[in-house]
């Protein structure tokens, strides 16, 4: 089984809408290793929402944080230092969708970041928005990937089209592009059905 790690090039580029899209395309397991905030309606709870198959299993976050900080801030409010051995990957015989939190770089502690949290057998899929800086901070992302030893398998698009943008993010990292889930008014069940079934065939060369 597969192992996806969705990881984004900031905060608020989508990361939950493709993860939810990714999860519903491949019928994969859900886990979110860290939340901060919104523990009353969390990112998990969103992708349930989102999901319309009936095989998706939710795995409980190994740190579920009330405040709605960079974790390592939220923990040490909170009076909890985030250790990285007890950020166990949940065992599952299906395909795993895993959430990162915010960008790569987002602290834990004080010496490791989300980026800590890669591991060698993940698939590792970038989602990228459009915004000015979004070209530094989507090659930023792949080259810190890359000097870790690993591969990023593809990049997700959020986000209206960007020809130009795109094209030039494609030229100089070479990573393939899975697709676009499109900017929308409001996201469905049947929105993300949708998004899944364009982005499956792609998602299941990776």
């Amino acid at each position: 089984m597969k192992k996806y790690f969705i990881t984004g090039i900031g905060t608020e580029v989508g990361k939950t809408i493709a993860s939810a899209v990714v999860t519903e395309s491949l019928q994969a397991d859900y886990w979110k290793p860290i939340q901060a905030g919104e523990l009353e309606y969390s990112d998990t709870d969103k992708v349930r929402d989102f999901i319309s198959n009936t095989k998706t299993k939710f795995h409980p976050n190994a740190y579920g944080l009330k405040t709605p900080m960079s974790p390592h801030a939220a923990a040490e409010i909170e009076n909890i230092e985030i250790d990285l051995e007890k950020i166990v990957c949940p065992e599952t015989e299906n395909n795993l969708v895993i959430e990162g939190a915010g960008g790569l770089l987002v602290p834990l502690n004080n010496t490791e970041t989300i980026a800590d949290l890669l591991k060698p057998e993940y698939k590792i899929i970038v989602v990228s928005r459009h915004y000015l800086g979004s070209i530094n901070h989507t090659l930023m992302t792949i080259e810190m990937i890359r000097n870790k030893g690993l591969e990023v398998a593809g990049i997700i698009f959020n986000g209206d089209e960007h020809p130009t943008t795109e094209s030039i993010i494609q030229k100089m990292t070479n990573v393939p592009v899975i697709g676009r889930i499109n900017e929308e008014k409001e996201f469905t069940k049947e929105k993300i059905s949708f998004y899944a079934n364009q982005l499956q065939e792609n998602l299941l060369k990776l």
